[in-house]
């Protein structure tokens, strides 16, 4: 059976959680782009919803409890060092109820809020492609 993301290109999600215009980024650990900081997602389940995908994983990484996501953006992203290949479905989120936390220590060890003229680095593309849809956003008003 192909493996999404590295036999075949895959299918991915992620949601962009903004409050008080800063946004939320975990550091992953593992590829593709380990180091690197990242809006929250995962892959899509075959089936399911992009949005759906992007509020469970959102769920399952922070501890986060959401309200109406929004589409953001798509992201396509071939990452040759790791060898993989993804199409992403970007969603927005500043409706959501909770603090964020350290769900998955091995995967997402760390966290912050960070102002999109202040993000740390390195970004993982998919988050590059993020942030650069909300700065494009937020300059039409």
């Amino acid at each position: 059976m192909p493996v999404p993301g590295i036999d075949v290109p895959g299918v991915g999600c992620g949601l962009a959680i903004v409050r008080d215009g800063k946004l939320l980024l975990y550091r992953r650990t593992r590829p593709p782009e380990a180091g690197h900081w990242n809006i929250v997602g995962g892959k899509v389940d075959h089936m399911e919803h992009s949005a759906d995908a992007a509020r469970r994983e959102a769920a399952e990484e922070t501890g986060l409890d959401f309200g109406r996501i929004d589409f953001l953006c798509l992201s396509e992203q071939i990452i040759h060092t790791d060898r993989q290949h993804w199409l992403s479905v970007i969603y927005l989120c500043d409706d959501f109820s909770g603090e964020p936390k350290v769900m998955e220590p091995d995967k997402l060890p760390e966290f912050g809020w960070f102002a999109l003229d202040r993000l740390p680095g390195p970004l993982s593309r998919f988050t590059a492609a993020a942030v650069a849809a909300l700065l494009e956003r937020d300059a039409r008003g």
